[in-house]
């Protein structure tokens, strides 16, 4: 029996592919989902300035308002920073 190692690689390969496959909803969902709960908190805290600025908004809103839209930012800018730092650390890696 001839061993060929080429062979055997793909074929492994081809086994274990479906293991390590992402699963549907994985970390795109996440991210999605992430990316649209920030857009909807700035969106919320655009609309309650607005209605402050014209008369009709409570006060007490428009600061809780204001309050999730800086923390939905700050998150923003903090997951941003992070994934440059991975990025940066993955380009010093040696090959």
């Amino acid at each position: 029996m001839e061993f060929q190692p080429i062979q055997f690689a793909a074929q492994q390969y081809a086994a274990n592919k479906p293991a390590t496959a992402p699963q549907p909803g994985e970390s795109g969902a996440a991210f999605g989902d992430f990316a649209s709960d920030f857009v909807s908190t700035i969106k919320h805290g655009e609309s309650q300035a607005m209605h402050a600025m014209s008369g009709g908004a409570d006060p007490h809103a428009l600061v809780q308002a204001l309050a999730q839209t800086e923390i939905a930012i700050q998150t923003a800018v903090t997951v941003r920073d992070k994934v440059v730092e991975a990025y940066q650390e993955i380009l010093r890696m040696p090959v």
